[in-house]
């Protein structure tokens, strides 16, 4: 049985990621007028380029934390496989206590103090289009966040999992 803030981030990490999927919609749209404007009208804009990287970065970014919950990052299972099931889990709780968490709360208060300074100064792209960087970069740190929160969600899991079977 999960703990509350499992089922909770889980459940807002599902939302998030099947919302950020949708992302791939404007991204589309972006790309084929980008293209119609460029090869066809030969006409291209300024700011076709850097909206495809926006949304694609996003896409990817806020995908994170969704990929995770599904099990979906590549890993190397070799041991584990061979491994029964809770050996697999202790070692699943010790990587993501050695690992994943350090690693990901420095990466996460790294990307907050990036953001808030980008925002602080309402940092902009240094292009000729000059769009607002700072949201994106708001929206990076977030995504780290979650990705944080659904390693802690299944750390929590694993160590239930592995309560339950002593």
């Amino acid at each position: 049985m999960a703990n509350p803030f499992s089922s909770f981030i889980d459940g807002f990490v599902d939302r998030q990621g099947r919302l950020c999927s949708l992302l791939i919609l404007p991204l589309c749209g972006v790309v084929i007028y980008e293209v119609v404007m460029r090869y066809v009208l030969n006409a291209p804009t300024i700011w076709g380029f850097e909206m495809t990287t926006f949304l694609y970065g996003l896409h990817y970014m806020l995908g994170l934390a969704y990929t995770e919950l599904n099990n979906g990052h590549v890993k190397v299972d070799i041991l584990t496989a061979r491994i029964k099931k809770k050996p697999a889990t202790i070692l699943s709780i010790v990587t993501s206590l050695v690992i994943f968490v350090p690693v990901l709360s420095l990466l996460t208060y790294g990307t907050w103090l990036f953001a808030i300074k980008s925002t602080k100064m309402l940092e902009k792209n240094p292009t000729s289009w000059a769009p607002p960087i700072w949201p994106i970069k708001i929206l990076m740190a977030m995504s780290f966040t979650f990705l944080l929160l659904q390693g802690l969600s299944k750390l929590f899991q694993d160590i239930a999992s592995l309560k339950s079977r002593s």
